[in-house]
């Protein structure tokens, strides 16, 4: 009897097109997975088509929670458990749904960690000042200005890098899908066994400064699952898509290789 092949499941993070992830299933096919990554509900459309829709009251209206679940009833319905890679709020849901036993191995990139997790630097600040909304209304969707773009997704990149990642990927976003993130929604039960787990962060990262990816990290360690942490040096938050994103996704192949 054929093994059945493994699903590749990509979890998208906030703010960006699921089309992030286009090289990245084109990788993991090459290897022998199968890929899915869809798209967060009212986000079915290029990202210039829904920049153009900006305000979104749809889009504004998603929330954690049923995000949470929408990627959950897409896992359970899978042949088997899938391998989960998620990058920023995709990094927590994956580690959420690897909570609730729907994931074969997890891999969280970049990830904005679980409930109680925070750091004070300053680049996190400024980079989540925005997509809070602070003082806005949060029926309104919110788009990352270029500027935006440029200091929380890619600080330091060539500006042709910059204007052709805002182009292709940049969309606008729930302020209350962001402020869930520090509520007991994104509750992460640590000690609880769990499927082979890896976190990825980079030294770059002005979203999420990777002392907040090792403290996650750290979170993990009282408990006897696996659990793994990778930094990678000059990375931002556009690792999915800077130069050099395939040394990230051959580690976590070979980390794959390793635990599965």
């Amino acid at each position: 009897m054929k093994e059945p092949i493994t699903t590749v499941l990509f979890v998208t993070g906030a703010f960006v097109s699921n089309a992030c992830w286009d090289d990245w299933k084109q990788f993991f096919e090459k290897q022998g997975y199968r890929t899915l990554a869809p798209p967060w509900p009212n986000k079915d459309a290029a990202a210039e088509e829904l920049r153009n829709r900006q305000p979104n009251p749809a889009i504004a209206g998603n929330r954690l929670a049923e995000l949470i679940e929408y990627f959950a009833e897409i896992a359970a319905n899978l042949p088997e458990k899938p391998i989960l890679i998620g990058h920023s709020i995709g990094g927590l849901i994956t580690q959420l749904l690897l909570q609730r036993n729907l994931g074969r191995a997890g891999i969280a990139i970049h990830s904005v960690p679980p409930q109680g997790i925070i750091t004070f630097k300053l680049s996190f600040l400024l980079a989540g000042w925005g997509p809070l909304g602070f003082f806005t209304p949060v029926g309104e969707s919110f788009m990352m200005s270029f500027k935006q773009w440029q200091y929380a997704f890619t600080n330091g990149l060539p500006i042709e890098v910059q204007k052709e990642g805002y182009y292709k990927l940049a969309i606008p976003e729930s302020k209350q899908i962001v402020r869930d993130t520090i509520t007991s929604v994104a509750k992460v039960d640590f000690k609880k066994p769990h499927s082979p787990l890896l976190l990825i962060s980079g030294t770059a990262d002005h979203t999420i400064p990777d002392s907040l990816n090792y403290d996650n990290y750290r979170k993990y360690k009282s408990g006897g699952s696996i659990t793994d942490y990778k930094k990678f040096p000059g990375r931002t938050h556009y690792v999915l898509g800077q130069e050099g994103w395939k040394e990230v996704a051959y580690y976590i192949s070979d980390w794959l290789q390793e635990v599965i």
